[in-house]
């Protein structure tokens, strides 16, 4: 039964071949930059009603400071554990850009603004819950979540993050449909990611008059760059790094402020307290007298923790693409944060990155490799129709 159900849904994704492409550039062309919020929350209206039409339960979640989002089920009366696509619909590009690099297809590629990152992995989902809604899949429950601030990091909407979570409780298993890689590799970890400012205020002074009546702001700064630098620890999979830095107006001034932005990166949901105090502790220290330092704490994004959920996860979808001839993935771990972290952190066994494949993403030579956008699909209906309930 269930192998006749998945070739009959892999007719439904090769008869559909055209439909995906004019929906994946449909979307591409449709501005949706994190940060105007009014793009996006345009397209989240154009999303709405499509998944409508695929007749899901559809909703969107508004916000004041960010890209609104997209929660939509159907089944949820079905007897067996649900499962969760995730993704999002923002891009990190600039309003307009599409215009001056649209959606187009050359040898074998697809280019254009979130091409990759992640408007495809859009019409990958969506078309994965057509086709089992096409052969009477009916085991579980689907429900499907797009965020509207992912790219940045739910920074100034940390209910876009709680979002997933929420929502997410409960469930069986989860697919986050982020950039595919190449190398068929999928995502079974990621870093977490905290990022701060922290500012130090000086007294100003002439360089030659009164030095002794200045206190460098730079100076105490270039103390605590050192002292951040120095918490890297790479057996725990934490490290800081000062990426910018700032301060000053003249050489011939002592220098009555400055400021570093820092970035920091680490594997375990567990840190993320250790790392505030640590960088706390820096900012109460006092090199030079007369100066005063205050910590910001900017944006914090969760790891995806690599839990035996996940490889059992993993495993199945490995067994899964050998089955139907997509060759052996591998497990694979990033640097880069997705919501993937927040259905993990509500327990729930995910695996990132099964969306189409390509590289280069937020750039202007982002592209995807145009087969693997139905390649993928029937991938993960595959996986749909193979899930067990005892991955945890």
């Amino acid at each position: 039964m269930i192998l006749e159900q998945k070739k009959k849904a892999f007719e439904f994704i090769d008869f559909h071949k055209n439909e995906m492409l004019a929906l994946w550039e449909e979307l591409v062309n449709t501005e949706s930059g994190a940060r105007d919020k009014e793009s996006v929350d345009n397209l989240a209206v154009k999303l709405k009603n499509i998944i409508e039409n695929i007749g899901m339960n559809t909703k969107i979640v508004e916000y004041k400071n960010a890209g609104n989002s997209i929660v939509a089920e159907f089944g949820t009366d079905r007897r067996k554990k649900g499962i969760v696509f995730s993704g999002h619909m923002d891009t990190v590009f600039k309003k307009d850009t599409a215009k001056n690099n649209p959606f187009r297809i050359e040898n074998g590629k697809a280019y254009g603004p979130g091409v990759l990152d992640m408007k495809g992995g859009i019409v990958i989902a969506l078309y994965a819950i057509k086709a089992l809604n096409s052969v009477g899949y009916n085991e579980r429950p689907i429900k499907l979540i797009i965020s509207g601030d992912e790219e940045t990091g739910h920074s100034n909407n940390p209910a876009g993050a709680e979002l997933f979570i929420n929502e997410a409780k409960g469930f069986t298993a989860a697919f986050n449909f982020e950039t595919g890689f190449t190398d068929n590799g999928i995502i079974v970890g990621r870093k977490g990611v905290a990022q701060y400012t922290l500012e130090v205020e000086g007294v100003s002074a002439h360089a030659g008059n009164a030095p002794e009546k200045g206190r460098s702001a730079i100076e105490e700064i270039a103390h605590k760059v050192l002292d951040i630098q120095n918490l890297t620890n790479w057996e725990e999979g934490i490290n800081f790094n000062a990426g910018t830095i700032q301060g000053g107006t003249v050489s011939n001034a002592i220098p009555d402020y400055a400021k570093v932005e820092i970035d920091v990166r680490y594997t375990k949901v567990s840190k993320k307290a250790e790392i505030t105090k640590s960088l706390e502790e820096i900012a109460a220290k006092t090199y030079v007298e007369g100066t005063k330092t205050k910590l910001t704490v900017k944006n914090f994004m969760y790891p995806m923790e690599t839990t035996d959920g996940v490889m059992n996860l993993f495993e199945l979808a490995k067994n899964t693409s050998i089955e139907i001839g997509f060759g052996e993935v591998y497990p694979k771990t990033t640097g880069g944060g997705s919501d993937a972290s927040n259905t993990v952190i509500a327990g729930v066994p995910t695996i990132c990155a099964v969306g189409v494949k390509g590289e280069w993403n937020h750039t202007s030579r982002e592209y995807a490799e145009v087969e693997s956008l139905f390649e993928r699909t029937k991938f993960v209906i595959a996986c749909v129709m193979n899930l067990k309930d005892d991955l945890v």
